[in-house]
């Protein structure tokens, strides 16, 4: 009864101001009734005497007279008063009483009514012109009472309120009375059922009738707490630990596989020793924190010269050295499939046709052959290492495409998040791949496929839609294929937060002189940095010939201006990446013999690898950073500088072509192609006043901080987990 009671009160006072509220509407509506009526009243009367009042007022009549008949003219309760103006707005007669406030001079506005406060009480004022022959003579001012309106108008808003507190009443009550009856009925079962110990069957027992609902009410129950988790995990700080109480809560635990070509940590052996280095890789930046969080398995290619002679008898390797945290799983390839499946179909077909850089893609069916090979032996490895039907698997970049669909055909459960890193061509270029259907349907296995742009996302939907035969949804970014459903999603990647390097406890002035100091250049100098893999998608040649068009254009900063770049040696097995890296040092060394002096020179070419301690130093050392790729899918190296510099300080320009430019427009953004501008940018960059460079670099590193690569994954792992619980709910379904 307490419960009704608080059922009953809301609804009440729900219902008693509705009438509070519809009273004065329908107030309203009957004033301008009335106002209407007493306006067609008005029309009548000057229509019946305007032939009368023309005669009275002839030569032979007087006022008086007048004013007479108009008084004998107003025995009608209604008509308050009558009275004759002329045309010039002067009193002719007016009938007894007639009130003074209204004057012929302020109701010379025919054919229009007034609504007039008077000490009298409201009255109706309604001017007609008197018409003979067709023309007017005089205006007839009509008065009506309008308190017999406001009378009506008070019994109607008390009549109509407790009509409706009436109604309320009615409502209320019988509404209690059914929800009294309905709850206890309801309540005594539910609670019988569920808060008995044991399991649906065991109730049924008890109620044979009611377990079937007992059954789904329970599972109602998980799935909206899971629910509501999802909607509140949406809204935290990530971090690894939110990460992790994604995992606990939301996917209760369950364990998660990642695949990629590179390993996040290789070990080598130099001078007799095993070595262990991490990788210059955007990709395993991103990916290390996140599988630390995790706690799961990485599988990955064993590249190492010491990677063997590490791992035990099932080839793991826990990691990191220092501090492990998951287990590294080594896949093993010979050179013939390496050459075939990495340095053929992937980096000699895929990622020039991706990035289009104005290299030509080469496909051969013996390099497909082995990258198909090489999948499945990586899909194989995912079965292996799986210790449940229903893994989540994050197959990462490239090199993987068509492991989703070998997965998925040998394990319907598990659920498949495949990230492509580089960009997606549209579908004239991706229609130059002889294998467009192969690597379509096979990522099209994935449960969930994600990119870094929407722009990527959309050409990925437009190649299906022109190469397969499959439904795709735009308005939900879903492909349909053989009954399976695919999402489509822009997941913009990012790096860890804050960065963990021993470079970031030194400070600003530690790390601009031991970066000049290594590279023999005076503490004067200001310094430009790029820190990149030697690959021609990375504009490299480009952002020199910016530097050397600067020191035309600006010769002041010959001999105060020096740019350092970092290239990484990378897939040199490729003729490709041979003629580049040859293209590049001649291009830097002619630079530099045309500018250069005795303790000078404005390039610096760096062609070895680095650990990311050093990669930061330079960061923190330098006044700008020059990310100028010809096409990139998102580029991290721009996301490090941002959060390498604590100090607010430093300069970012950015090409146009990057994923990363659409989230950090306070960047300079250049077109790596023009080369006028990207000089242009450089001036401005180190020209740049202290003020503007702090607003731009603050503006980035909130939001580097907030979308951080934990945000990422994190999103990717709760659309994952609303995908497995929709998947339940419709296996359920299936089998009742």
């Amino acid at each position: 009864m307490r419960l009704s009671f608080r059922f009953l009160a809301p609804l009440a006072l729900a219902l008693f101001a509705v009438a509070y509220a519809v009273t004065p509407v329908v107030d309203g509506l009957m004033r301008q009734w009335h106002m209407r009526d007493l306006d067609i009243r008005a029309n009548l009367v000057a229509s019946s005497l305007q032939d009368t009042l023309y005669e009275s007022l002839g030569p032979a009549d007087d006022a008086s007279r007048t004013s007479a008949r108009l008084t004998s003219l107003i025995r009608d309760e209604r008509i308050y008063g009558l009275a004759v103006c002329d045309p010039s707005g002067e009193l002719i007669a007016a009938s007894a009483g007639f009130p003074r406030e209204v004057r012929c001079d302020r109701v010379q506005d025919p054919d229009r009514s007034q609504l007039r406060e008077t000490p009298q009480g409201p009255l109706h004022v309604a001017t007609r012109d008197l018409l003979h022959d067709g023309q007017p003579y005089a205006s007839l001012v009509v008065i009506h009472d309008m308190s017999f309106a406001q009378r009506r108008s008070d019994a109607t808003k008390r009549y109509l309120f407790y009509l409706i507190a009436a109604i309320a009443v009615i409502v209320s009550l019988i509404t209690v009375v059914i929800a009294e009856f309905s709850w206890r009925g309801w309540m005594r079962g539910v609670r019988t059922l569920l808060r008995h110990r044991g399991t649906p069957e065991a109730n049924a027992a008890r109620r044979p009738e009611l377990a079937p609902v007992a059954r789904d009410l329970q599972t109602l129950i998980r799935d909206l707490e899971a629910e509501r988790i999802i909607r509140d995990e949406a809204q935290v700080t990530w971090s690894p630990e939110a990460l992790r109480t994604v995992l606990r809560n939301d996917l209760h635990g369950e364990e998660v596989i990642i695949l990629s070509n590179r390993e996040p940590y290789i070990h080598d052996r130099r001078d007799g020793k095993v070595v262990v280095r991490r990788p210059a890789s955007g990709l395993v930046t991103a990916l290390e924190p996140v599988m630390r969080a995790c706690s799961g398995t990485w599988i990955a290619h064993g590249s190492g010269s010491a990677d063997r002679d590490t791992v035990d008898r099932h080839d793991h390797v826990r990691v990191p050295p220092d501090k492990p945290a998951y287990s590294l799983r080594r896949i093993w390839l010979t050179r013939e499939q390496e050459s075939g499946y990495y340095y053929g179909f992937a980096n000699s077909g895929l990622w020039p046709l991706c990035h289009i850089a104005h290299v030509r893609p080469t496909f051969r069916t013996d390099d497909y052959q082995a990258y198909e090979h090489v999948n499945r032996k990586f899909a194989d490895a995912v079965l292996a290492e799986a210790k449940t039907r229903d893994p989540i698997v994050l197959a990462q970049d490239y090199h993987f495409a068509l492991v989703p669909r070998l997965v998925r055909e040998r394990m319907p459960e598990a659920t498949v998040i495949t990230f492509w890193h580089i960009p997606w061509p549209n579908p004239e270029t991706f229609g130059i791949c002889p294998w467009r259907k192969e690597l379509l349907e096979g990522l099209l296995g994935s449960t969930i496929l994600g990119f870094h742009t929407q722009f990527h996302c959309n050409n990925f939907l437009d190649c299906v839609d022109r190469y397969l035969e499959a439904r795709v949804d735009r308005e939900t970014f879903t492909v349909t294929l053989r009954g399976k459903t695919t999402s489509v999603r822009r997941y913009p990647i990012s790096i860890h937060w804050p960065l963990e390097s021993a470079a970031m406890t030194k400070t600003i002035a530690e790390c601009r002189h031991a970066v000049r100091s290594r590279n023999n250049l005076p503490d004067e100098i200001l310094l430009g940095v790029g820190v990149d893999r030697l690959d021609y998608t990375k504009g490299i040649i480009e952002r020199m010939q910016a530097v050397e068009r600067l020191l035309e254009l600006k010769p002041e900063w010959i001999r105060r201006f020096s740019f350092v770049q970092i290239a990484a040696p990378s897939r040199t097995d490729i003729a490709d990446y041979k003629r580049f890296e040859e293209d590049v040092k001649t291009l830097a060394q002619r630079i530099n013999e045309r500018f250069a002096h005795a303790d000078w020179r404005p390039i610096v070419l760096l062609i070895e690898h680095h650990e990311p301690e050093q990669v930061y130093e330079y960061y923190r050392g330098s006044e700008l950073a020059m990310v100028s790729s010809l096409h990139d899918g998102m580029n991290l190296v721009a996301k490090e500088f941002i959060a390498a510099r604590d100090d607010d300080r430093g300069v970012l320009i950015l090409s146009q072509f990057t994923g990363a430019s659409r989230e950090l427009p306070e960047a300079l953004i250049v077109n790596p192609y023009d080369v006028d501008q990207c000089a242009m940018a450089l001036h401005m960059a180190l020209t740049m006043p202290e003020a503007e460079q702090r607003a731009r670099m603050r503006s980035m590193r909130g939001l580097v901080q907030e979308f951080n690569v934990y945000r990422w994954a994190g999103r990717m792992l709760l659309d994952a987990a609303q995908t497995r619980m929709r998947q339940r709910v419709l296996r359920r379904a299936a089998a009742a």
